[in-house]
């Protein structure tokens, strides 16, 4: 049956985690049909509630480690537990999702030609000796590692990805996402922006893992959602990976004091053994970006610090955000 209305039918998988809620509003603002799955193991309703009554909203609960029949035009799957605290509580869970994951959503992507974007990640590239990241480093990863579910089964899906274009002409878009933050992010999620704000709302002690000295580089959502649309948007040739992240690199021990700035209080800096196979270094190399989407980040650490800050302090005493 054709369609009458010519708005894309957009399927986002993940869709009530912190990014996919970010995406669906997004999506919906501009004018798209969007179906929200998520099965809820790291996303919650909390995140997507207030776009319930939209007509052009719709929530199925689903694992995408299962088969999924919808007939659309797009698909962003962003499904899978994205911090170490919800990924390593279930591994091979973690890698189902990722793996089966790509393979069920590369096959309705076959079935009805629609475009697919993957939300890989930085931890592609593991532990990495090359810095900045670039999109040809292969990457240093320990395959059997307490952090490898997560790790191997991004890669995993990439290699899916690229085999589904190679050998079905699937219409693929491939983005390598970096450290990114903002409101809705889980306040119990183990990483490391929502884990010093909670303990610096709530007066404790600020942990630190390792010395501090290891870099990340922070992008907020919005800027991120930016560049998800312009990749989805780029022309069929632009197919990735794509490194997505903000290239302002700060040490783990001056987001902490970044974070206790904006807070206030009198919690101190408390310095814990750094976790197997954490990363010392982490910055993206943003040059496709800014040459093949024209995309960079425009909000600052510390624009983008009191936004989340923000939401924090309005569900800091929540067991349910």
């Amino acid at each position: 049956m054709a369609k009458i209305s010519n708005r894309k039918r957009i399927l986002v998988t993940g869709g009530a985690g912190f990014l996919g809620s970010h995406l669906c509003e997004r999506l919906l603002s501009r004018g798209d049909d969007v179906i929200c799955v998520d099965n809820f193991y790291s996303g919650t309703k909390d995140n997507i509630v207030h776009l319930l009554p939209n007509p052009h909203f719709e929530l199925i609960r689903h694992d995408i480690t299962f088969p999924l029949f919808v007939e659309v035009d797009e698909i962003f799957n962003l499904a899978c537990p994205a911090s170490p605290i919800h990924y390593q509580h279930d591994p091979v869970q973690t890698t189902k999702t990722s793996v089966h994951g790509a393979i069920n959503m590369l096959g309705l992507a076959k079935r009805t030609g629609a475009k697919i974007f993957q939300a890989s990640t930085s931890e592609v590239y593991g532990d990495p000796e090359m810095h900045p990241q670039r999109e040809e480093y292969w990457g240093n990863v320990n395959p059997i590692g307490i952090r490898s579910c997560y790790d191997e089964g991004k890669r995993c899906a990439e290699t899916l990805f690229f085999d589904y274009y190679r050998q079905h002409q699937v219409d693929i878009k491939v983005v390598r996402i970096f450290n990114t933050y903002g409101p809705r992010m889980h306040p119990n999620d183990g990483r490391v922006v929502s884990n010093f704000i909670m303990q610096a709302l709530q007066g404790e002690d600020i942990t630190v893992f390792g010395d501090g000295s290891q870099t990340r580089s922070f992008c907020y959502v919005d800027d991120l959602v930016d560049g998800f649309l312009l990749m989805m948007d780029s022309p069929q040739h632009n197919i990735g990976p794509i490194n997505l992240g903000n290239p302002s690199e700060f040490t783990i021990k001056q987001l902490a004091e970044n974070v206790l700035k904006h807070v206030g209080g009198s919690s101190q800096l408390v310095l814990k053994p750094l976790p197997m196979d954490d990363p010392k270094q982490r910055q993206p190399d943003i040059t496709k970006a800014k040459e093949e989407l024209n995309w960079s980040p425009k909000v600052s650490l510390d624009e983008g610090l009191e936004q989340t800050i923000g939401y924090f302090r309005n569900i800091s005493w929540s067991n349910n955000a």
